[in-house]
């Protein structure tokens, strides 16, 4: 089975309420039909770094994505994990004030994840940044997991 690490704007579209704005609306459709439909073919997967985010904020809504996240697997950030986070954002591919996303795609890598699941777009699911992550991946012995939304991992 194919693992899937669940970064935390995942749990925030679960969590919400409805938005108003289209574009946010469809998302979240978006994220619950790929949750409830999708979900169960994968192994998913988090992190230290997606429970405290997730954890964080006000505290109804922390409490809605806690309930999302309760019963998966936590991947750890080992030595090897934190020395690729570095070299993401030492080499620039991140930007510093993004050390978060930087150690998301290092425990993924790390720890062999064939996806990473967000709605950031900003840092994570951008095809630029993605490239020069790769690049810095493959310098440093591993191979970067599919970065990608929901809709792009709904399947054929």
């Amino acid at each position: 089975m194919e693992a899937v690490y669940v970064e935390t704007t995942i749990f925030s579209y679960l969590a919400a309420r409805p938005s108003r704005d289209l574009l946010i609306a469809a998302h979240q459709q978006t994220t619950h039909d790929w949750w409830s439909n999708r979900r169960a073919v994968f192994e998913c997967v988090i992190s230290q770094a997606v429970y405290d985010e997730a954890a964080a904020g006000d505290a109804d809504a922390a409490a809605r994505r806690m309930v999302f996240i309760k019963g998966l697997p936590m991947l750890e950030a080992t030595e090897d994990a934190e020395r690729l986070a570095r070299a993401i954002l030492e080499n620039g591919a991140v930007p510093m004030q993004a050390a978060r996303d930087a150690a998301h795609i290092a425990i993924a890598t790390v720890n062999a994840v064939e996806y990473l699941l967000t709605w950031n777009c900003t840092h994570l699911a951008n095809a630029q940044i993605m490239r020069k992550v790769s690049a810095v991946c493959n310098a440093e012995g591993f191979s970067m997991p599919v970065i990608c939304t929901p809709e792009e991992l709904m399947g054929a």
